[in-house]
């Protein structure tokens, strides 16, 4: 455990080192560009990524950054954070949708205005800029009328700072037209058409662009090229944070967690179930999700778990099964692609647990089928396993079967073993098997169950034997 721990201490050293904890030891090249590759969905950790790269490229004294942009659209609040950061930059921000083949849809239309230069690369498209729901469906109303006009002043106010075609950037938004980089070009909206970051450098060196308010001249021909990528711990954020990914964990988290209360004590199922939870519930909060899906989630795992200490003969099960189906289709429902569940992987997980307690329970009803009753009386000096703490009443597990059960003692925690005194009803009187074991145990009735072993080696006679299994 203690080199275990050591181990976990030291990656997360490196994780915060490289996330930016770590001092820069070393200063830029005279001339030098830092170029941020952006090709994802504009999330927090998105905005977080551009923040630290930006402030590392100032203090480094880069002549300039350039954000490579490839994004099918993103948050409103990601993206005015960067939007923000560009505005405020203390040098200039080259926003260059790239490669070829790649859009700057929604969100990333105004994060392309917003740079001091606008590039984009051959066959690229920009626009779609339209505000939609989290739910990625029209909002409608008066609510639909202040976004949309509250999105289509920003994007204004963004065109005339940079000098840009304030008419076509609010049509983006107003009307969600999209365009190529050639017909861009033409209306004014982007600055350049390149093939690639040199190209691009190389066409923008000379001009002139506004930065805090001064006007600077570009000395970009022959800058280095120094490379800014995402962290690993940012690559971690990113990819817990992606929908399949954050739904996966949250379904390990539940059947982990269900396999440790199926064995109190295993200990490993639980670590791993928590850590899952955790992560899978940071990731959800980056994420557009709706809580009607989370809950339904959490029924089936409270369904699930009521299987353990119930005889439902798999109607709790089946329900279970039933409100995760629901529940992982609701999650995510009506948002956009890139914000959505893959349903390949809702029916594999809801397929494998339905598979799972479909055997439990086919088990569990051929085992009694086969199993000859006990009766009440041979369960005397039976051992069993608590299921639920006897505090002074619970449940225990005594030869197959579920039963209520009572104690004198002080509470006994599920997981310990216990052995029946004596049979009251439809209730087992039971103490710790650690204090049975210094008392005898009446037997049971003649003729009622097998005769078990003493507890105490030491005692012979028949009253003093005590059964057991």
């Amino acid at each position: 455990m203690r080199r275990l721990f050591r181990w976990l201490l030291l990656a997360m050293a490196l994780l915060f080192a490289e996330a930016g904890f770590a001092p820069v030891l070393s200063a830029a090249a005279v001339d030098s560009v830092t170029v941020l590759t952006l090709q994802s969905p504009i999330m927090p950790v998105a905005a977080q990524y551009v923040e630290r790269a930006l402030n590392r490229a100032e203090a480094q004294g880069a002549t300039a950054a350039v954000l490579r942009l490839d994004t099918p659209g993103g948050l409103d609040s990601s993206m005015r954070v960067i939007t923000q950061r560009i505005l405020n930059a203390k040098i200039p921000v080259f926003v260059y949708v790239a490669p070829a083949g790649a859009r700057a849809a929604s969100a990333g239309t105004f994060i392309t205005i917003a740079g001091h230069i606008a590039a984009m690369a051959p066959n690229t498209v920009m626009g779609a800029a339209h505000p939609v729901s989290g739910a990625g469906g029209d909002i409608e109303g008066t609510l639909g009328e202040k976004v949309t006009n509250d999105a289509a002043a920003y994007i204004r106010t963004l065109a005339v700072e940079r000098g840009r075609n304030v008419e076509w950037a609010e049509r983006a938004v107003r009307e969600s037209v999209s365009a190529t980089e050639q017909e861009l070009l033409s209306l004014g909206v982007i600055d350049i058409v390149a093939s690639d970051v040199p190209d691009l450098l190389e066409q923008a060196d000379g001009r002139q662009v506004s930065v805090q308010g001064q006007s600077v001249t570009l000395s970009t021909r022959d800058a280095s090229i120094a490379l800014e990528d995402m962290n690993a711990f940012e690559r971690f954020v990113a990819a817990i944070s992606e929908p399949n990914i954050a739904y996966i964990l949250l379904s390990i988290a539940m059947l982990a967690i269900y396999l440790e209360l199926l064995n109190p004590g295993s200990i490993l199922p639980g670590i791993v179930g928590v850590i899952a939870l955790l992560l899978a519930l940071f990731g959800l909060g980056n994420l557009p999700f709706n809580y009607a899906g989370l809950l339904l989630i959490g029924f089936a795992f409270v369904l699930f778990t009521g299987e353990l200490f119930l005889t439902s003969h798999g109607l709790l099960a089946g329900g279970g099964v039933i409100s995760l189906a629901l529940g992982s289709v609701i999650l995510m429902a009506g948002n956009p692609v890139y914000f959505r569940v893959s349903p390949w992987i809702i029916v594999t997980v809801v397929g494998s647990f339905a598979a799972f307690f479909l055997w439990v329970v086919t088990v569990i009803i051929r085992d009694r089928f086969r199993r000859t009753p006990s009766t009440q009386e041979s369960l005397v000096g039976r051992i069993g396993v608590v299921r639920s703490e006897l505090d002074p009443e619970g449940t225990v597990l005594v030869a197959g079967d579920l039963w209520s059960a009572r104690t004198d003692q002080p509470p006994i925690e599920a997981g310990r073993e216990v052995r029946v005194l004596r049979v009251e009803g439809f209730w087992l009187w039971v103490m710790p098997i650690e204090q049975a074991l210094r008392q005898p145990v009446p037997l049971p009735a003649a003729g009622r169950g097998s005769l078990p072993a003493p507890l105490d080696d030491a005692t012979s006679s028949d009253e003093t034997a005590s059964p057991s299994p």
